[in-house]
């Protein structure tokens, strides 16, 4: 049965709604710090249930030789801190004192916090592929945006390397060819697996059992369980003055301005690559014509019955570029991608603000 459950892939992730809460706690703790933790529990099935979780120690800053207040270095050390020596001894310490307590002790990944959604990185990449090419591979990458679910709804996104990416990862081979021949274009680095909070039945009874506001007159006896139902009181309606405001999302405006950074980023990528590009090509130039040169050289050596010269010198005498790895380019664009569907899904509500307020915004043709 064991093998059986082990070749089921893993089609979604349920997170305990505690453990959602510890996420959340953690990354708000340390904002704008990146906040890395461990999370364990257990697969069922092809559902990666998600029972626990404990962070990671947080980074001595001092110790890079940074400003105490420089937040970046502290990130930078919390991005690599899953993959490190001390955090993972760390977390064989607590995976065994939660076995002792009898809690799921099984490390299934860890989790990340992030800013405006910018989480694609090498550091995610690297995290996600220490956990996923263990022979326990059944790991996943939780990011929690800060930035996002302080806007009222909660952003927790499970992420896993997809296989081609892991096969072109091993063997470090981001060339334009190897890419062409495998297909593999930023659209395969990550494949995000659904996210379902699920609450204990002892919380979801106490939920039920919270008390309402009494009623205001005399209820009658209901008579069947449908009156029953209909004498529930209707959840109240609270206004809610934010949607009158007309000023455009802050959320938004950052979000597009970290979108036209990630544009400026990828031109910067191609610019390289067109640089290379045209090295290349003005060494094959010269190759090609010392290569004409040199059969000239052996046609006349012959027809004077020398021995004709080294045709292959010329790797010797010539140094052609090397590629520039297109990994940063692929992780670039996908984060491109990534801005993109954020600024998609804001601008429905500020859109149909400013189409309803047209006539105010504009002035009155004569």
């Amino acid at each position: 049965m064991a093998d059986t459950a082990k070749e089921v892939p893993l089609n979604s992730v349920q997170v305990e709604a505690l453990v959602v809460m510890k996420i959340v706690k953690a990354c708000a703790a340390s904002f704008p710090t990146t906040a890395t933790g461990s999370i364990v529990g257990m697969d069922v099935n092809g559902t990666l249930q998600i029972t626990n979780t404990f962070p990671f120690p947080m980074p001595d800053v001092a110790a890079a030789d940074a400003h105490p207040n420089d937040h970046m270095a502290a990130s930078n050390l919390a991005a690599a801190a899953p993959r490190s020596k001390a955090n993972i001894t760390y977390s064989n310490e607590m995976i065994k004192y939660l076995r002792e307590v009898n809690v799921d002790a099984n490390n299934v990944g860890w989790y990340t916090s992030a800013n405006m959604g910018n989480f694609v990185n090498t550091s995610l990449i690297e995290n996600q592929f220490f956990y996923q090419k263990e022979p326990n591979e059944r790991t996943v990458a939780l990011v929690h945006d800060v930035s996002r679910s302080s806007q009222g709804a909660l952003s927790l996104r499970a992420f896993r390397l997809s296989p081609s990416f892991m096969a072109a990862y091993k063997e470090s081979k981001f060339t334009t060819e190897n890419m062409q021949k495998t297909k593999l274009t930023y659209k395969d680095v990550l494949v995000e697996l659904p996210i379902i909070v699920h609450n204990s039945h002892l919380l979801t009874s106490f939920l039920h059992q919270l008390p309402a506001e009494p009623a205001k007159k005399e209820l009658e006896f209901p008579a069947s369980l449908a009156d029953l139902h209909a004498t529930q009181p209707p959840n109240p309606l609270y206004p809610n003055f934010e949607s009158l405001d007309l000023s455009i999302d802050p959320y938004l405006e950052k979000t597009c301005d970290s979108l036209l950074d990630s544009i400026e980023t990828h031109y910067t990528e191609l610019n390289n690559f067109q640089y290379y590009q045209r090295q290349l090509a003005r060494e094959q130039t010269k190759i090609t014509a010392w290569k004409t040169k040199r059969a000239a050289e052996n046609a006349s050596r012959v027809q004077q019955k020398q021995a004709p010269l080294p045709e292959d010198e010329w790797e010797r005498l010539f140094k052609l570029p090397t590629e520039p790895s297109r990994l940063e380019g692929m992780l670039n664009a996908r984060q491109v991608e990534q801005y993109s569907r954020q600024v998609d899904g804001f601008t429905a509500s500020i859109t149909s603000k400013m189409f309803a307020v047209k006539s105010n915004l504009l002035p009155e043709s004569s």
